[in-house]
């Protein structure tokens, strides 16, 4: 049965994905189920979106009421679901201003628009320069690909959007050697995610924030994968003390209904985007809204930031020994729940053995095992989670 629909698959889909041979059909709690009934311990929660887990009563309850009211309505009208959510991220998040999206990529892209809409607004230039970082990724649209610092995932499609300029990520000199008067926006993942579980250090963070600040340059960061509490903050930046002036969040916002957001401090909400420079037909729409709201009020109620804080050190620990045990493994980084083994050669090999084994894990690049567990996985499930991995080594 799971080949015949994976075939159907493959006649129908345009083939972007080389998925992985499984049909997946229900979750609970941080288990997965295909549809011959096999269970999996899931390590990847969707890409670090199901942050409460599967079949999560509470949320399930709150969308089913929503759509029993309204789904859509359009960004023309006002409805409080929406109204809601935007006043429940600003206060977690501490920015002002909140544009609801459907995707992480869009809010890149919106986030792109309103830096180089303030730099307009100050000179009626429209020559502005973004520096993006190496090894990033920030999405597949034209704008987000446009600074994804990864040139395998741009060549085919250039030229992009133009004016944006590559520097690495921790070396703050290759930032300056990046800047000059054109310079509108320094953008980057507060934790690189696709491009290898690389935190940004204090230092760096501190150096760019006070540079933007001398020169009235945007730091915009990308809080889409490391965000919504996966490093023991609701967003990375918080840990640090650094405040952006633009930020991105996506995946775990909705916990799988599709749902990003854009948001910026007074200053730029007040000299950027004004009626008819961006907008969207499903952004913030009640269902999204009411997704919102919910993880948002689960995420107090559960104690999701407090769980992380506890449960993230003992990830680390049982990978560090993991790793000092196996000679492939080369090290382990992250942060929070967001981990990544590095090993010596790929790993593609070794996630697969790990799925036919009934543990679901994914990658960063050729050589890194990426670990984004639902927020809510105990230290049995990390026992488990590492008993598996041993045997796939």
């Amino acid at each position: 049965m799971m080949q015949a629909y994976i075939e159907e698959a493959e006649k129908a889909l345009l083939h972007t994905y080389n998925r992985y041979q499984v049909v997946l059909d229900k979750g609970e709690g941080v288990y997965l189920y295909d549809i011959e009934g096999k269970k999996y311990l899931d390590f990847v929660s969707g890409i670090a979106v199901f942050a409460l887990g599967y079949k999560n009563q509470a949320y399930n309850d709150a969308l089913k009421e929503q759509i029993d009211k309204v789904i859509h309505t359009s960004n023309y009208y006002y409805n409080v679901p929406t109204i809601e959510a935007a006043k429940k991220l600003k206060k977690v998040s501490g920015m002002d201003r909140v544009f609801f999206t459907n995707s992480g990529a869009e809010a890149i892209e919106g986030a792109i628009k309103a830096a180089r809409k303030y730099a307009y607004l100050k000179d009626g230039s429209t020559d502005h320069e973004i520096i993006a970082m190496n090894h990033s990724f920030h999405g597949r649209t034209m704008g987000a690909l446009s600074v994804t610092g990864n040139p395998k995932y741009r060549e085919a499609f250039e030229p992009g959007i133009g004016n944006i300029r590559f520097a690495d990520m921790n070396d703050f000199d290759s930032v300056l050697a990046c800047v000059n008067d054109k310079t509108c926006a320094i953008l980057f993942e507060t934790v690189q995610g696709e491009g290898g579980i690389y935190p940004a250090t204090q230092e760096f963070l501190e150096k760019v924030r006070a540079l933007c600040d001398e020169k009235d340059i945007l730091l915009i960061l990308d809080e889409i994968q490391c965000g919504m509490g996966r490093t023991g903050y609701m967003y990375a930046w918080q840990k640090y003390g650094v405040k952006p002036d633009i930020m991105t969040t996506a995946k775990a916002l909705g916990c799988g209904v599709p749902v990003g957001a854009f948001l910026m401090t007074e200053k730029v909400g007040a000299h950027s985007l004004v009626a008819g420079d961006h907008g969207t037909t499903y952004g913030g729409n009640p269902l999204a809204g009411a997704a919102i709201n919910k993880v948002l009020d689960l995420f107090e109620e559960n104690h999701i930031i407090e769980h992380v804080r506890e449960v993230a050190p003992y990830l680390e620990q049982k990978l560090d020994e993991l790793a000092a045990k196996h000679d492939y493994i080369q090290t382990r980084r992250g942060a929070g729940l967001m981990q990544g083994l590095v090993c010596k050669g790929p790993v593609s090999e070794i996630i697969n053995r790990a799925l036919e084994k009934g543990l679901i894990l994914i990658n960063a690049g050729t050589n890194i095992i990426r670990f984004v567990p639902p927020l809510v996985i105990t230290r049995e499930n990390i026992d488990d989670m590492v008993a598996i991995l041993d045997t796939c080594f």
